[in-house]
């Protein structure tokens, strides 16, 4: 039988496709160009955080406004729609995880953990029990599918390619994952979404963290962890007080605004010590590493596992950096040790180090200081 759109060897009709539907224009658009390829789909809407309070909101993820967004999609399409309350569970796996995080001086990215715990396990398995062969969504990377095994590459258009929040997807997930946007750019999803009629085709993008209001991530981290807003002191990298702060919360590696003191020179966030709540600050040489050590590694590469010995990659440090040219080496207990060809700045515990061939993504693992490896 001739494979479908999809690499799925039946006809669309008989391919029951669950997409995640949160809402916005991209995933909207995922259910209806599946509906119209003839796919048996199903939308499904995670509630992750209180629902009330989250119905004003514009401009957010799986908030209650785009929840009616989603059902609306779905009826004006003619698919059955569902809302799943996860709201127990983000709190447990990304927003308590979240918060810990900032409390040990680390800069935390809740959308990996929201992908690799909620949506791609947990979703992931409800999809599975409603029969369907794949789960779709609005993520903009490409999925490339070989005989035996699926391939994860950076989506086309490079302002959108979501690759860096999807680096802990392993590889059984991807078999049962598709991102049929991965191969577009913004501009034609909208033209999708408005020659489909769907009302969502002038939607605004997501633009914060979907439970952080108006980005301020202290009041949330302070609310979930009282106290983690206690001072502590701004130091020189000889020791030397600076100046006072209101919570290491605060502050991330490579910071240079907000600190509070003046110098006579420029002066950036080299170190969060969340054991002694000193921030270390100092000039931007300071700040430039050639090394990194990672942990929990995600390997999606031909080889079992990241070679010892060392492979020449591209990494990704921060989600809006460009790529840097770099030699990663596994290590024990499914860590890694990345070399770069040139010093970066800004390198933060708790960001992700994605790992890159061309425009292959092969997984990638969590930036930790070198005594926590």
């Amino acid at each position: 039988m001739t494979l479908n759109s999809l690499n799925i060897d039946k006809l669309p009709a008989d391919t029951r496709v669950v997409v995640a539907m949160s809402g916005g224009v991209d995933s909207s658009v995922v259910a209806a160009l599946l509906k119209e390829q003839g796919y048996d789909v199903v939308g499904v809407t995670l509630q992750l955080y209180d629902h009330g309070e989250a119905v004003s909101r514009a401009n957010s993820c799986c908030a209650g406004r785009d929840i009616h967004d989603a059902r609306n999609v779905a009826q004006s399409i003619g698919i059955p729609h569902y809302v799943l309350d996860y709201e127990s569970r983000f709190r447990d796996q990304v927003m308590e995880q979240f918060a810990d995080s900032y409390l040990h001086g680390e800069t935390p990215i809740p959308c990996v953990l929201c992908n690799q715990t909620v949506k791609f396990r947990d979703l992931l398995a409800t999809a599975k029990d409603l029969g369907a062969d794949a789960l779709a969504t609005g993520h903009y990377i490409r999925r490339e599918q070989s005989k035996d095994k699926a391939t994860m590459y950076r989506g086309k258009d490079p302002g959108k390619d979501q690759s860096y929040f999807l680096f802990m997807t392993t590889r059984e997930q991807l078999d049962y994952l598709r991102f049929p946007l991965g191969g577009m750019d913004k501009m034609e999803t909208r033209d999708h979404a408005q020659r489909l009629g769907l009302h969502v085709s002038e939607k605004a993008e997501s633009q914060d963290i979907c439970f952080v209001p108006n980005g301020n991530y202290v009041s949330v981290v302070e609310r979930l962890r009282p106290g983690a807003c206690d001072p502590g002191d701004i130091v020189d990298l000889e020791g030397n007080v600076l100046g006072r702060h209101d919570g290491i919360i605060g502050f991330t590696v490579g910071q240079r605004r907000g600190l509070g003191v003046a110098v006579g020179e420029p002066l950036y966030v080299v170190r969060v010590e969340a054991d002694t709540r000193r921030v270390i600050v100092g000039p931007y040489e300071a700040v430039l590493e050639d090394e990194v050590y990672v942990r929990d590694i995600n390997w999606l590469g031909d080889e079992i596992a990241l070679p010892e010995a060392g492979i020449s990659i591209s990494v990704k440090l921060r989600s809006a950096q460009s790529l840097a040219s770099a030699t990663a080496y596994g290590i024990s207990d499914g860590g890694a040790k990345v070399v770069l060809d040139e010093p970066q700045a800004g390198i933060s515990p708790g960001q992700a180090c994605v790992f890159y061939d061309g425009e292959r993504v092969m997984g990638g693992g969590w930036i930790v200081r070198k005594d926590r490896i």
